[in-house]
């Protein structure tokens, strides 16, 4: 599949030389920074030395004063209090940390993750029910919430107490919570608004360790938990989620002794070397996920509370399972959509792709969208039968929103949400043809030929030569990297292979390139075989890529991890 290099705007020049002069680096990566809105000396000492000391105060989010009081007057006088996530890492990761930290402070505390497929997303009247038969008489969400206005008020006619941490976009009808906990309200000052929903959970016990004179580090404690959902979550590694992740992947790359539910998990992943944001996503939160999606999701924070090694592999093997269990689904169904889409001729040629099939499993309907994609680029739903309706997710391409073209077939529609590039729906069965139909008018009356073809971000152009260990270790210093602050990308253009061109494994090219004649770096493209022959000729070559280390046998050295190859 082609892709669109679509390069940064170039940062003011002045600026540029101004930021190089000041840190000694290269304008290249001065360059970077600025792009990266760095342009300053001091905003480069907060970014590459990020401090604890610059977290926000947790006071200036609405309402903590209130929910730190009524937390406390909850363990002051013994009252039951229920930690109520989500089924995802986010949610998963929250409740292991809220619940860990209470322990601490009292042992009238469970914790509770509602059934995916029984009660569905957010706080249900199962839960409030299971919370009142129990005697709870205060619950705190986590990562949910903030769209139960009514279940909320359900809770409080049985005499339950809410405060609600949670990071999505509020209704209108905010819930009449005790504590509403949410950087994104509109009535919220707190400065920063990309906190993951475990984020919020953990500013809520920063400040109650403010309030009552408890050492930081006991909150400090829980940061490898909140850095598995800033990772997995996907939001910005920006501004206070950066010294987040930092702190975070420090305690997982041995600052303290490893949590043994993680210590377990990363040895499944097979995680070998320090973990990074990359090795989070792909090798922990799919196992994390699959709890819910394949069966308990309490399996997953059971396994993050582990105490004991033994405890921690009972566990992790058990999400492991849903894990086979997960891709063994995801691999089938994938292979079903996609051969739907190429037996149909409409389909193979339409703007957008919506298919249903009553048999798929719901918990990897999402995981399939995104695969579809891979394949056939533009905004897709995958849909399935659920409690007698067609129930579906949605996933979309860069720059297109597809919960706005889902809104636009709103009448054919029981209920809908999410956000740009995912959503969920459900609508009657007999619907599905007219909203396939409906979808597709809106897409092609509003997608752009851009939005059509992959996109590749290129930080800027440079010189095979530029590359030297130096320049590689200040783009190390740059890391945690993620959303907002992603690993640069560079081109090098008209380079050659050295003669060393082969393929490895089933599709991957090894390669070593070099330019203007002098100067030679090995490079790797995964799933760039189809480039062989023409590299194999000798012809020259423009080539995208990011730099990393490579450590083979103990030598380390560097090495390019190939994006794209333009063939000249």
């Amino acid at each position: 599949m082609d892709k669109r290099w679509e390069y940064a705007r170039q940062a003011p020049a002045e600026a540029v030389e101004q930021l190089a002069q000041s840190l000694k680096i290269s304008p290249t990566l001065a360059g970077i920074m600025c792009q990266r809105s760095i342009c300053t000396f001091e905003e480069a000492k907060h970014f590459f030395r990020p401090s604890l000391d610059d977290l926000h105060d947790p006071f200036l989010m609405k309402d903590m004063d209130r929910a730190v009081n009524r937390l406390s007057e909850a363990l002051h006088h013994k009252e039951k209090i229920l930690v109520y996530g989500d089924y995802d890492v986010d949610g998963t990761t929250s409740v292991a940390l809220m619940y860990s930290f209470l322990r601490q402070h009292t042992s009238e505390v469970e914790f509770y993750i509602p059934d995916r497929y029984k009660e569905g997303y957010g706080v249900s009247v199962q839960g409030v029910d299971y919370a009142a038969e129990n005697g709870f008489t205060l619950i705190v969400s986590l990562d949910c919430g903030i769209k139960s206005a009514d279940k909320v008020a359900y809770a409080s006619a049985k005499g339950i107490d809410f405060i609600i941490c949670d990071h999505h976009l509020p209704d209108e009808d905010v819930p009449q919570a005790v504590a509403v906990l949410d950087p994104k309200r509109v009535d919220c000052p707190y400065p920063y608004k990309e906190l993951s929903g475990c984020g919020v959970g953990f500013k809520l016990i920063q400040a109650f360790c403010i309030q009552n004179g408890i050492a930081p580090e006991q909150v400090y404690d829980l940061l490898d938990l909140l850095v598995v959902s800033i990772a997995a979550d996907i939001v910005p590694i920006t501004g206070e989620n950066r010294i987040l992740a930092y702190y975070g992947l420090q305690l997982l790359n041995g600052a303290k002794p490893m949590r043994p539910g993680l210590d377990a998990l990363k040895e499944l992943a097979g995680i070998s070397g320090e973990m990074d944001i990359t090795s989070i996503v792909f090798g922990f939160a799919p196992r994390i996920n699959a709890a819910g999606r394949m069966g308990d999701a309490k399996n997953a924070v059971r396994m993050l509370l582990a105490e004991t090694k033994e405890e921690a592999i009972k566990a992790a093997d058990i999400i492991n399972e849903s894990n086979k269990a997960r891709r063994d689904k995801d691999s089938n169904i994938t292979k079903e959509a996609l051969q739907m889409i190429e037996e149909d001729d409409f389909l193979r040629s339409a703007n957008s792709t919506v298919l249903y099939k009553e048999t798929w499993h719901k918990g990897v309907i999402g995981i399939v969208a995104s695969r579809c994609i891979e394949k056939y680029y533009r905004p897709t739903i995958i849909l399935t039968h659920s409690n007698g309706k067609a129930s579906g997710s949605a996933r979309s391409v860069h720059g297109f929103n597809v919960h706005s073209a889902i809104e636009s077939c709103a009448d054919l529609l029981e209920q809908f949400g999410g956000h740009m590039y995912a959503a969920g729906l459900t609508l009657p069965v007999e619907n599905v043809p007219a909203f396939r139909a409906r979808f597709e008018q809106v897409v092609a009356d509003t997608i752009t030929a851009d939005q059509k073809i992959p996109q590749i971000e290129i930080d800027a152009p440079i010189k095979l030569s530029q590359i030297t260990r130096n320049f590689y270790n200040i783009i190390k210093q740059m890391e945690p990297f993620g959303p907002g602050n992603m690993r640069p990308v560079f081109v090098s253009e008209c380079v050659y292979d050295t003669g060393n061109l082969r393929v490895v494994g089933d599709s991957h090219l090894k390669l070593r390139l070099t330019q203007d004649g002098f100067y030679s770096i090995d490079a790797i493209g995964f799933g760039l075989s189809d480039y062989y022959k023409a590299i194999s000729k000798g012809i020259p070559f423009d080539v995208c890529y990011t730099v990393e280390e490579n450590i083979y046998k103990g030598v380390s050295s560097l090495q390019l991890r190939i994006k794209d190859i333009r063939v000249k």
